[in-house]
């Protein structure tokens, strides 16, 4: 009996993380185009945050985090699978192909599931369609509600949403302006567009916060811990809604900003990034309720920097705050986001930390926190010495590396205080900046330092692997 009783302890220990603790629950929100300017705590002043900021004074403030890609699809891509955009199969917003996770990528959530974790992904996918590989189902998520095309993440009144294999129908009513644009152009049926007014129902980000609510409420009467992925499609703007119509910031109603004296558009973009902020108390106030707020890993960050789709005006908002650049651009202000860890039991109150991580480490601190070993093909460094207040511990990276092949293509490398950025790939000449010193990235100082240049190079030839479906354009 004791020769079992020692097994059976050393099973038990084998599960638990590598601190050593219980494992915890993990809730990772992600924002869509939140500039790094766009929150109280980290500098706007127009827009109301009041429980991000909260949220931040309660935990750890991440001031130079960074985004897996300056535009949506990659940036998930490596969100998921911690390989930077150098690496991973998705680096653009492409063609179902080449936006496809193929079967062979080991995601966060298939890493959960093997740490017995229930996992869930509500909101944008972006990833793969129905029947394809790349379907959150077939990436490690027991559940998936929400959105699997990016231009159907689009449409904030869609006329479907997809649960798990399954359409589900919705009351909204497309409009019939966007019909005859859709004719004329031949676009696929993929749900893009946008709703008639009459036709406006169903706000599908507040079909995703009460489908949080209830998920989060079955996971707690579970033996089990939880990964959600919350990926939201608020700020984003409904391209299409504002190529016809000149407002894309879809919104149930402009709250607060409704007296301002404010173009339409610009109510709608504050008037989404608040309702975004209600919605995270709101997921905070539950875990309180249900007692589980202390066991529970809280990360908030955004998939890239801001946008001026849709009609609204970025910088009336200053929402890159003191960042050069936006979405679609490598400088800062394209890839550094806003990004905030809430835990109450772990995470010290007030904290900020200037560790520079990104997307690429997520799914290796995960697995830290949950006592698995991480996939061995990643870029991926655990930030959870830093989570957890041990930054002697924290390990930091060589390089971040991006490429994107948008605009012409660019790629970018973050190292030590230094950033570079060369367009066209491979072939331009490379900037150099001064980050940690210069961090409007302002003024160009490659002439001053030959030897980093020649660093900066040489970093950017071994960053990169080929991918078929990704070419250099000029």
């Amino acid at each position: 009996m004791k020769i079992l009783s020692c097994f059976l302890a050393l099973i038990s220990l084998a599960s638990l993380p590598l601190n050593g603790a219980e494992k915890p629950n993990i809730i990772f929100i992600l924002a869509d185009d939140l500039g790094y300017g766009d929150l109280g705590c980290f500098g706007q002043e127009k827009i109301k945050t009041p429980n991000l900021d909260a949220m931040a004074a309660d935990g750890m403030k991440f001031t130079q985090f960074y985004a897996g890609a300056t535009v949506c699809a990659p940036s998930r891509c490596v969100l998921m699978t911690g390989q930077d955009t150098g690496n991973c199969w998705v680096r653009g917003n492409g063609a179902a192909e080449a936006q496809t996770l193929p079967d062979a990528d080991i995601t966060v959530a298939e890493k959960m599931k093997e740490a017995g974790y229930s996992t869930a992904l509500i909101g944008k996918w972006g990833l793969g369609e129905l029947g394809s590989v790349g379907h959150p189902n077939k990436q490690g998520f027991d559940y998936f509600f929400g959105y699997l095309n990016q231009r159907h993440a689009h449409n904030f009144y869609p006329e479907f949403l997809i649960r798990n294999d399954e359409v589900v129908t919705l009351k909204n009513k497309t409009s019939p302006l966007w019909e005859e644009v859709r004719i004329e152009t031949g676009k696929p049926e993929d749900g893009a567009g946008f709703a008639s007014p009459e036709g406006k129902v169903e706000y599908s980000h507040d079909l995703f916060a009460e489908d949080v609510h209830d998920w989060i409420g079955r996971q707690a009467k579970e033996e089990a811990p939880f990964f959600l992925y919350l990926a939201l499609t608020i700020p984003h703007a409904n391209n299409e809604a504002g190529r016809v119509q000149g407002d894309g910031q879809e919104v149930p109603d402009y709250g607060i900003y409704a007296d301002k004296d404010w173009p339409d558009p610009d109510k709608g973009q504050a008037a989404m990034i608040t309702r975004m902020d209600r919605d995270v108390g709101a997921i905070i106030k539950q875990l309180e309720d249900l007692g589980i707020d202390e066991s529970t890993l809280i990360i908030f960050s955004s998939d890239n920097g801001h946008h001026k789709e849709g009609g609204n005006d970025p910088e009336f908002f200053d929402a890159n705050g003191p960042l050069r650049g936006m979405k679609r651009d490598l400088t800062e202000g394209g890839i550094r986001v806003p990004t905030i860890a809430y835990w109450p039991s772990v995470v010290e109150a007030g904290s900020v930390s200037d560790h520079v991580a990104g997307f690429t480490d997520w799914i290796a601190t995960a697995c830290e926190l949950a006592g698995v070993e991480a996939p061995p093909k990643t870029q991926s460094i655990s930030f959870a010495p830093t989570l957890r207040g041990n930054p002697e511990s924290q390990r930091e990276h060589d390089y971040l590396y991006w490429e994107f092949y948008e605009k012409g293509s660019k790629q970018a490398l973050r190292f030590g205080p230094w950033k570079a950025i060369r367009e066209p790939m491979f072939t331009g000449e490379i900037q150099l900046y001064h980050v940690e010193q210069d961090i409007g990235e302002e003024t160009n100082v490659a002439f001053d330092h030959p030897d980093t240049v020649e660093r900066a190079e040489e970093l950017f030839e071994m960053a990169h692997t080929p991918n078929p479906l990704w070419k250099v354009r000029k």
